[in-house]
């Protein structure tokens, strides 16, 4: 069958199929996304394995036993919810400018572009570290897992060997990390979705022996063992969990359909928090007592302590440590690609906006910032090798930058948001011309703001009980003091007014309606047209439904 063909308007860029449902202003200072190389090989369902995969993780896998511990099964309950709204409060904001604004590196270039310069610097910049240095994480956290089989080999071959393949799946083409995301994340759900079942079974009494009920609901101190202190220090834990959503936004500026891709991709999010997190910490409280030391102990190097492994030991799988270290291993991988693909187009955004030397906007020729790629890589090396060469405290401290990292990514997002739409009402535009609207605004933003900026503040509170250790101090606000820095010194050296917003930009780059519309579903073509396999429609057809 010949190539799909359709009638299109001789001053229109699309001329196929493949891009009849997208269109965009020439005029793009913004070229990034297409007249520097970019390619839109992001499809919707991988747009959408990205919105789940950049959530579920070792957070959830292993951090999930700590917030039961400190928090209690209510209080983690309590707390994975807030940090849920809040988390679906940012990518609403993140989608509303997204999917009319689909640009790699988005929140950084939003912020310089409809709220303050120096704003577009210090988030752009904090988020690149947030996941350069995740890289070296998990390169570290690779070697541990890899221990647990294998123990006559140094650790550092494994992360070398880690290493070569993220750059192999990251220098050749975009549709690469989108399929590698796509299928690991797939791997990630059916666990998640086998656990909540037998973490059911164990608690009826199905599997395991005994029915346990909501008895560790009524332990001594009940479900909010230690008050609201318990919740509060679940917080940071749980917006840990949640890090990595906001790589939709990125991923945006490489989709095919961004402004159907990404607000699908946000309207999902909601459901996913409370199928997937909700549900996990809700059968981890049920099976597992609170007062479990096990709890506190799983950590990447601890896979048989986890609590995913002792609700499966519970109901009897022997199995159950070696499973979840196959899964946290596949998680590990995951985490570090997507460290690298979004790490490297923050910093071409970067590059973009001015903010980094001008070689890292360079493309290959597959559409690959391979600089970028390349940079990220190397700082991850580096910070990887201070955690093999008794450099622990440096370490350690460049691990700490991350903790916070998000918070202040979900804050400024927010913040950037609120001014979009000041600008855009302010400029007389209709809001029908939005591919997607983001509710309840500005109540969302608020919420955001207001509570992420209370536990950025409050969650070293426990640093500054006598004793006082000044280097505990700082590692526990080392991200807040480098964000201050690098905006007050931007603002200091470069002297950036805010954006008034008269002057905002809603034309460069943005999503225009299309010329055309064939009404045909490319998820069900191949690229030449053709009608993809009846096997491949219903496989795709099951993903939708379980994502």
């Amino acid at each position: 069958m010949d190539s799909i063909k359709v009638p299109v308007d001789p001053q229109s860029p699309i001329t196929s199929i493949e891009h009849s449902e997208t269109h965009y202003s020439s005029d793009s200072a913004v070229t990034a996304t297409q007249g520097r190389g970019l390619q839109r090989g992001l499809k919707a369902r991988h747009i959408q394995m990205i919105a789940l995969g950049g959530t579920i993780g070792t957070g959830l896998f292993v951090a999930s036993g700590k917030a039961i511990s400190e928090g209690g099964p209510g209080g983690a309950l309590v707390a994975y919810a807030i940090v849920g709204v809040l988390v679906f409060c940012v990518m609403m904001s993140l989608g509303e400018m997204s999917a009319y604004v689909p640009v790699s590196g988005s929140f950084s270039h939003f912020a310089t572009r409809f709220a303050d310069p120096s704003l577009g610097f210090m988030v752009g910049w904090i988020y690149w570290a947030n996941w350069a240095i995740g890289v070296a994480v998990e390169l570290t956290g690779v070697a541990l897992i890899m221990e647990f089989w294998v123990q006559n080999i140094p650790s550092v071959v494994w992360s070398i060997i880690c290493l070569v393949i993220l750059l192999a799946i990251n220098v050749f083409s975009v549709k690469g990390y989108g399929e590698i995301e796509y299928w690991f994340s797939m791997v990630k759900i059916l666990t998640v979705i086998a656990f909540v079942i037998v973490g059911i079974c164990v608690d009826t009494g199905a599997a395991g022996g005994h029915y346990i009920g909501g008895s560790n609901f009524h332990l001594p101190g009940g479900a909010f063992p230690n008050g609201f202190l318990g919740v509060f220090n679940v917080f940071v834990t749980a917006a840990f969990s949640f890090n990595g959503v906001e790589i939709v936004g990125i991923a945006a500026g490489e989709s095919a359909n961004p402004h159907k891709t990404v607000p699908s991709a946000v309207k999902q999010v909601f459901v996913r928090i409370v199928l997937f997190y909700i549900l996990s910490i809700l059968i981890i409280g049920l099976v597992i007592p609170y007062t479990n030391e096990d709890l506190l102990k799983a950590s990447s190097s601890n896979i048989a302590v986890s609590p995913f492994t002792l609700v499966f030991r519970a109901a009897g799988a022997a199995w159950a440590a070696d499973l979840m270290n196959a899964i946290i291993l596949i998680t590990m991988i995951s985490a570090g690609n997507s460290g690298v693909y979004s790490s490297s187009r923050t910093l071409l955004a970067l590059a973009e906006d001015g903010y980094a030397p001008r070689f890292f906007k360079r493309v290959n020729r597959w559409g690959i910032p391979i600089w970028s790629v390349l940079a990220t890589c190397l700082v991850g090396c580096l910070a990887f090798l201070t955690s093999l060469f008794g450099s622990g405290v440096v370490f350690n401290w460049l691990t700490s930058i991350t903790s916070l990292a998000g918070l202040i990514t979900w804050i400024s997002i927010a913040i950037t948001h609120v001014r979009f739409r000041m600008g855009y009402k302010a400029q007389g535009r209709p809001m029908k011309n939005l591919p997607y609207k983001a509710p309840f605004f500005p109540l969302t933003d608020a919420f955001v703001i207001v509570i992420g900026a209370i536990v950025v503040c409050g969650q070293g509170y426990q640093t500054f009980y006598a004793p006082i250790d000044a280097k505990n101090v700082v590692a526990s606000y080392i991200c807040l003091i480098v964000a201050v820095a690098l905006y007050v010194g931007h603002k200091i050296f470069r002297r950036p007014a805010f954006v008034k917003k008269c002057d905002m930009d809603f034309d460069t780059g943005t999503w225009k309606e299309p010329v055309f519309d064939t009404g045909v579903d490319d998820e069900k073509y191949n690229a030449d047209g053709t009608l993809k396999p009846w096997w491949k429609r219903w496989g795709i057809k099951f993903i939708n439904i379980i994502a």
